[in-house]
C-alpha cells in the first residue's frame, strides 16, 4: 500500500471493486444495449420567457449595472430566494440569474438629476437693496431749503465716505462672526457700529464750523450705522418700513410745501426709527445662546475690505462732483449688481459641472464672466445717458467696482483693495491738485482699474478649486 490506489473502475483495481453479478458469465453492455439501466437525473434548463420578463421588468435598474454583482445585489434585496431562482426562471443560483440577467438588458447609465442651484438668487432682495441704498439721499432732498447743503457738502461727504469705509470692514467681520452665532454677530455689530458712527461724526465735526452742520453730519453717520447692521442681518424689508416717511415726504414735493417742522420732522423720525429697528434687531441676536468658545478673527482679515470701501467711496466722489446724477444711476444699479454676483456663481458651478479639463473651465468661466458684467453695463447704459453723465467713465467706474466685489465675494481682498486705492490715489491727487492730463484722468483710472480687476477675476477664478 505503498502508492496511491486508484478509484477509477478499471484495470485490474476496477475488477477487484466491481460489482460483479451472480451468473458467472460476465455481460458485456454495448452502446445502444436495450438490456442497459441507465439511471438520469433531470436535467435543469433556464426558462428564457420568464427570465425575458423579468429582464423588461428591471431594466431601468439593472441597464446601469456595470458588474453581473450589482445586479445579484438587486435581487437579493428584492427577496429572490435559492427555491424560487430554481423553480421559476431553471436558474442553479443567484449569480448564474444575475449573469443572465446582466447581458439580457443593454447597458444604459443616464445622466444624474441636476442638482438646485445653490446660488439662486433672491430677486426682490437684491432690488430692494439697490433701492435701500439710494432712499436716504431723500432727506437732503427735504431738508435743503433749511440750510446750506452746497456750502456743507464737503463735511458731509467726509463723513459718508469714513462710514462707508467702516461699514464694508465692520460687515465683513460681522458676517465672520455670524459663522460663529447670531450673539456674537449682534455683538461685534453692536459694538463696531457705534465706534464707526464716532469715528465719522469726529472727523467731520472740527470742519462743521456750525452747530446745525454737525448735527447734520452725526445724524448722517448714526443712521449710516443703524442701516449697516439691519443690511447685514438681513432686514431689508424692515429697513424699508423705515424709510418709507421720507419716501412719502419726497414724493408729494412737487405738489404741495410741507413746510419747516415737517422737512426736518420727517427725517428726524427715520433716524430715531432706524436707531430703534437696529435696537431691536440686536436685542434679539444678544438674546441668543452664546457659542462654545472657538478662535476670533484677526481684525486685519477686514481691514483690505475697509480700504476697498474707502477707495471706492473717493472714486464715486470724484465721478460725481462732475456728474452728480451718475452717483444716483451708480446707486441704484447696486441691486442690479448683487443680482448678477449671485448668478456668476450659479453659472460658475454649471459649467465647472459639464466641464472635463482645466483649459475648458478657463474658457467657460471667462465666458460667464463676461456676459455677467455685459449684462450689468447694459443696464446702467441707459441711466447713463438720461442723466446727462459720461457714459464712458460711469460704464467703466461699475465695471471696476463690480469685478472687485466678484473678488471679495470669492475671499480674493487684497487686490481689488490695492488696485482701487491707487486708482483713487492718483486720480485724486491728479483732480484736487490740478494736474494734467484734468478731467481725462477718470476715465483713464477706471479704465486702468477696471482691465487689471478683470485681469485678477479670469486669472483666479478660472481655476475650479474656488467654485468647488
Amino acid at each position: 500500500m505503498s502508492g496511491p490506489m486508484s478509484l477509477e473502475p478499471d484495470g485490474a483495481e476496477g475488477d477487484a471493486l466491481a460489482l460483479r453479478l451472480a451468473e458467472p458469465r460476465r455481460t458485456r453492455f454495448r452502446r445502444g444495449d436495450e438490456s442497459t439501466l441507465t439511471l438520469r437525473l433531470p436535467r435543469q434548463v433556464p426558462d428564457r420567457d420568464a427570465v425575458d420578463r423579468l429582464a423588461s421588468e428591471l431594466a431601468d435598474r439593472i441597464g446601469p449595472a456595470v458588474h453581473p454583482y450589482e445586479v445579484a445585489a438587486l435581487l437579493e434585496a428584492e427577496g429572490f430566494s435559492g427555491e424560487l431562482i430554481r423553480d421559476r426562471y431553471g436558474h442553479r443560483n443567484l449569480f448564474s440569474l444575475a449573469a443572465a440577467l446582466y447581458e439580457a438588458v443593454p447597458r444604459t447609465f443616464p445622466e444624474p438629476p441636476a442638482a438646485a442651484d445653490p446660488w439662486r438668487p433672491d430677486t426682490v432682495r437684491c432690488l430692494l437693496r439697490g433701492v435701500l441704498f439710494a432712499l436716504p439721499a431723500l432727506a437732503y432732498l427735504l431738508t435743503g431749503p433749511l440750510w446750506h447743503v452746497d456750502r456743507h457738502a464737503p463735511v458731509l461727504i467726509a463723513a459718508g465716505v469714513v462710514s462707508w469705509a467702516w461699514g464694508q470692514a465692520l460687515g465683513h467681520r460681522a458676517h465672520l462672526r455670524l459663522v460663529a452665532g447670531p450673539r456674537e454677530a449682534a455683538r461685534t455689530l453692536l459694538t463696531g457700529a457705534a465706534a464707526g458712527a464716532a469715528v465719522a461724526t469726529g472727523i467731520a465735526a472740527p470742519f462743521a464750523g456750525s452747530g446745525p452742520v454737525a448735527a447734520v453730519a452725526a445724524a448722517q453717520s448714526l443712521y449710516l450705522a443703524s442701516a449697516g447692521v439691519l443690511l447685514v442681518l438681513g432686514r431689508e424689508r424692515l429697513l424699508l418700513a423705515v424709510l418709507s416717511p421720507l419716501a412719502a415726504g419726497a414724493a408729494v414735493l412737487p405738489w404741495w410745501e410741507p413746510g419747516p417742522v415737517l422737512r426736518a420732522g420727517l427725517p428726524s423720525l427715520v433716524l430715531l426709527a432706524s436707531l430703534a429697528a437696529a435696537t431691536w434687531v440686536l436685542r434679539a441676536g444678544l438674546a441668543a445662546p452664546a457659542a462654545p468658545g472657538g478662535p476670533h478673527p484677526r481684525p486685519g482679515a477686514s481691514l483690505p475690505y475697509g480700504l476697498f470701501g474707502l477707495a471706492a467711496a473717493v472714486l464715486v466722489v470724484l465721478e460725481g462732483r462732475r456728474h452728480p446724477y451718475a452717483v444716483i444711476a451708480l446707486t441704484l444699479s447696486m441691486g442690479p449688481a448683487e443680482w448678477l454676483l449671485y448668478r456668476y456663481r450659479g453659472w460658475s458651478v454649471a459649467a465647472l459641472r459639464r466641464s472635463t479639463t482645466p483649459g475648458a473651465f478657463l474658457l467657460r468661466s471667462a465666458a460667464v464672466l463676461g456676459l455677467c458684467l455685459s449684462a450689468y453695463l447694459a443696464v446702467l447704459l441707459p441711466p447713463a445717458l438720461l442723466t446727462g453723465s459720461d457714459p464712458v467713465a460711469l460704464l467703466l467706474l461699475a465695471a471696476a467696482l463690480w469685478t472687485a466685489l466678484l473678488l471679495q465675494a470669492f475671499g480674493v481682498a487684497w487686490p481689488p483693495a490695492v488696485l482701487c486705492a491707487l486708482a483713487a490715489g492718483g486720480a485724486g491727487a491728479v483732480t484736487w491738485l490740478d494736474l494734467p492730463p484734468g478731467p481725462a484722468v477718470l476715465p483713464l483710472s477706471f479704465g486702468a482699474a477696471a482691465a487689471c480687476l478683470t485681469a485678477c477675476a479670469v486669472l483666479l477664478l478660472g481655476r475650479p478649486s474656488p467654485h468647488a
